[in-house]
């Protein structure tokens, strides 16, 4: 039996079809408890969940430093002292080209450990002045991340920390593009 549709609840539903495909993708994502085996870098770690599955996971929105690049051991020392060998939830947004899992990974905050898991680990990584807001990613948080964020990175600037002691501070995609090339020359007939 066919029901007649009116026309505001087709509209209804489109509104609903596209409140779903405009949802931040923080909001619509898969999450994984686990326990940090490694850190690998200031913006990857590897993790294991209860069936004793490992993944290698990119905390998301954020790039630090490359680990021969200048604040490279800094960055993945206050990584490791923030999650190494602890619970955390991975909160899964997407999978890279590099087949690592991109996720926003909470810990519990190091001064409460009777609470919940409400620390995010990229946010610190920023707060530290230890990695970049990945900007050109930003349409892959919700504007409520994007605002703590840019913040986060902006006052680490401004009170010159971590890597923004530097004068020049060299962003790693910038720094991953000069290494790469490095290993590319060309050369020319005598």
């Amino acid at each position: 039996m066919d029901f007649p549709v009116s026309g505001s609840l087709r509209r209804l539903a489109r509104c609903l079809a596209l409140g779903c495909l405009l949802t931040p993708p923080a909001a619509r994502c898969e999450s994984l408890q686990a326990t940090v085996l490694e850190v690998a870098e200031g913006d990857v770690i590897i993790v294991m969940d209860s069936r004793k599955t490992r993944y290698k996971i990119r905390l998301a929105g954020i790039d630090a430093p490359e680990p021969r690049q200048a604040f490279g051991r800094e960055s993945r020392k206050n990584l490791a002292d923030l999650l190494l060998g602890r619970k955390v939830s991975v909160e899964r947004r997407k999978e890279d080209d590099y087949g690592r899992i991109v996720a926003r990974v909470m810990v519990q905050p190091p001064d409460c450990p009777g609470c919940a898991r409400t620390r995010d680990a990229a946010l610190a990584q920023l707060e530290a002045g230890l990695a970049w807001w990945y900007r050109e990613l930003r349409r892959e948080q919700s504007l409520e991340e994007q605002g703590y964020y840019e913040y986060a990175e902006f006052d680490a600037r401004a009170r010159r920390i971590g890597l923004w002691q530097d004068v020049a501070p060299f962003p790693p995609w910038e720094w991953r593009k000069r290494e790469s090339k490095a290993y590319f020359t060309r050369l020319t007939p005598h």
